[in-house]
């Protein structure tokens, strides 16, 4: 009977695990350049004396989603899309090198290029800082230009380049920040930021929309609340089957 009743409870238990991150992808469904994120499910036997005889269900995160989302023209000059494959280069809160598909790029009050409130990085590995009240283009490339207000368009300039790479998916793994890093390496220290890719396009003014289906994640959710439901059944029906046994080896 107690196979009965803990396979369903690590069931519930990662049912609910699963619906946290359906419900992740679902509230992120109209974030720009947003990934989502893949679960899992597997079974796990339980290690102890005697024959294998009992397993609990356990849930993995495998990783992302990295299915392009739809482009959409804004027609701002900060905005970028990555055409294809490839992510822009950020400093997170720790100030390391992370990588996003959020291309709805903001200047702060001092003049530094943000992506959701994270400095976006240059081609050298630094925060870029753009000329206040400047008139800004940003080439395929990633190379930005600015004109500053009154002067000629021959007084145009470069002030910096978009750092712009392109690591195998298995390279990069989701933080709890919602951006990407290089993957832990083996011995369990931190990777090394990857190098520039020439190769990598932007189009300008243009976003990418997350690749969340919102359909699907919101068929997902009632899939998850009836696995649920059903598990809870399954460990109410073995207390029930438990109690009537009692009963009747009390009559003996």
């Amino acid at each position: 009977m107690d196979r009965l009743i803990y396979t369903a409870l690590s069931g519930a238990t990662q049912t609910l695990d699963r619906q946290a991150v359906v419900a992740n992808n679902m509230a992120n469904a109209s974030t720009p350049g947003f990934r989502g994120q893949l679960s899992m499910f597997r079974a796990v036997p339980v290690n102890g004396d005697g024959l294998a005889t009992r397993a609990i269900t356990a849930s993995t995160t495998p990783g992302a989603d990295m299915s392009p989302g739809q482009m959409t023209e804004t027609g701002r000059s900060l905005d970028v899309a990555i055409d294809g494959s490839g992510w822009l280069a950020v400093q997170d809160a720790g100030g390391r090198e992370a990588y996003t598909r959020a291309g709805g790029l903001q200047t702060d009050s001092t003049g530094i290029l943000r992506s959701n409130g994270n400095p976006v990085l240059g081609e050298f590995g630094q925060p870029l800082v753009l000329p206040l009240g400047a008139q800004v283009t940003i080439a395929a490339d990633g190379t930005i230009s600015a004109l500053g207000a009154g002067d000629r368009p021959s007084a145009i300039a470069q002030v910096g380049k978009l750092k712009l790479v392109d690591p195998p998916a298995e390279a990069i793994a989701r933080g709890a920040d919602n951006l990407f890093h290089p993957r832990q390496k083996a011995d369990g220290s931190e990777g090394e930021p990857f190098a520039a890719d020439e190769n990598v396009r932007v189009v300008s003014g243009a976003v990418e929309s997350s690749n969340v289906d919102p359909t699907e994640a919101m068929v997902s959710m009632i899939d998850n609340a009836r696995r649920f439901e059903m598990q809870m059944k399954m460990i109410s029906s073995a207390d029930e089957n438990a109690q009537s046994a009692n009963q009747l080896l009390s009559l003996t």
